[in-house]
């Protein structure tokens, strides 16, 4: 097994120091590489070292700049800081670049969704659930994309396939609540907000649906 793969699978357990010690050891060992260069970079920003982790990356880039994990990674570490511009314009250029990974795709509609684009999201959420097929975050967010544009009968198919997937997401199924809402049927609705709040008793907004629904059923 090489250095890389023994700081992955170092990684996959938490122990970030070992990872790391592996990830340099693959530096030294072949500097030229930009591999270890991205993954030490992922190791820096799992333990909250944003600063070094963009060097590494860049590090990466400067051997090699279609070098599309470094661009992807970039793209993670400006999301999870809020930065969605920065963002999107990382997992648009890992997209040009080659990589057309369902990952690639949700981060893109996801960073484009965060900065309030929802139709410019539509299409590579869309491209996110053909190839993540059985990814329920994946059809989730791209119903709730599609039900802020209006598509609301698209929206509850997306989120139904979220539930099938997951019977445990609430959320999907507080979503698939407010759509059946604007569907006018309160019945389904109903139903939707309870297994929310079987699943997730302290959802608020579930909770609120249902109120609502009771209360237009008690007029």
């Amino acid at each position: 097994m090489d250095k890389n793969q023994t700081g992955i699978e170092f990684m996959k357990e938490g122990k970030w120091e070992e990872a790391a010690q592996a990830f340099m050891e693959a530096i030294e060992a072949h500097p030229a590489d930009p591999v270890a260069y991205i993954n030490f970079g992922n190791v820096l920003t799992a333990v909250g070292d944003i600063e070094r982790a963009l060097n590494f990356y860049n590090k990466a880039i400067s051997l090699d700049e279609n070098a599309t994990a470094a661009y992807y990674s970039k793209g993670g570490l400006y999301y999870d800081e809020q930065n969605f511009e920065e963002a999107k314009n990382m997992f648009e250029l890992a997209m040009k670049k080659g990589l057309e990974t369902g990952d690639n795709f949700f981060m893109l509609g996801m960073s484009l969704a965060q900065m309030g684009n929802s139709r410019l999201a539509l299409p590579y959420l869309q491209r996110s659930t053909e190839l993540l097929e059985n990814d329920a975050e994946a059809h989730f967010q791209y119903g709730l994309c599609l039900a802020r544009e209006g598509f609301i009968d698209e929206a509850v198919i997306s989120l139904e396939q979220a539930v099938t997937l997951d019977s445990q997401h609430a959320d999907a199924l507080y979503n698939l609540g407010v759509a059946y809402g604007f569907k006018e049927d309160g019945e389904k609705a109903l139903e939707m907000f309870n297994r929310a709040l079987e699943i997730q008793p302290d959802h608020l907004l579930a909770g609120h649906g249902k109120k609502l629904i009771e209360g237009q059923d008690l007029q």
